[in-house]
């Protein structure tokens, strides 16, 4: 299976952010499913991408151009594919996934969770899509969402596709994946 994260280019505050990434990065690993994810070797990214390579798994990335010029791109994973444009890396990230997870993160994060929250909402993507809910990160934004609902302006059952975990194990599960 190949599991599209999207997580933050900095480690956050704290090492519950950057010990979740490396759970995750293992039990990615060690479910033989492969990563996909933005090809930076900063941050949450990097530290991911060096777990899942560190225990033998299979690592994708995807990175503009213009990134990998401000050397962030990470050459020592399986296959680093360099593209033109955000939305073009976005759009490839999408067509390699199996399902998605987002992580903490900043900007970045927040907009390919939103994209790809629109895109399931639209049917142009049937995968599905989880929250690490890393130190109930993302606690404030299920609560919009659910306020969002709510107050007529999403649907409670595109609401309710969001799986959301605290752990890494528990999301893979929810996600379809096989741990055995």
């Amino acid at each position: 299976m190949n599991i599209c994260v999207f997580c933050g280019s900095s480690s956050g505050r704290g090492a519950v952010y950057s010990n979740a990434a490396k759970e995750l990065g293992t039990w990615l690993a060690k479910t033989k499913s492969s990563l996909i994810y933005g090809g930076g070797n900063i941050g949450l990214m990097g530290i991911l991408a060096n777990e899942v390579m560190a225990q033998g798994g299979t690592v994708i990335g995807v990175i503009p151009d213009f990134l990998m010029k401000l050397e962030v791109g990470h050459t020592g994973i399986t296959q680093l594919e360099i593209v033109n444009t955000m939305h073009d890396r976005k759009r490839r990230m999408a067509e390699l996934a199996d399902a998605f997870v987002a992580m903490p993160g900043g900007w970045g994060t927040l907009d390919e969770l939103a994209e790809i929250l629109t895109w399931k909402q639209l049917k142009l993507i049937q995968e599905p899509i989880g929250l690490l809910n890393t130190n109930s990160f993302f606690d404030p934004l299920l609560n919009q969402m659910k306020w969002m609902a709510e107050e007529g302006f999403l649907k409670p059952e595109n609401f309710a596709e969001i799986k959301v975990s605290e752990k890494p194990q528990g999301l893979l599960t929810l996600l379809g994946v096989n741990l055995s």
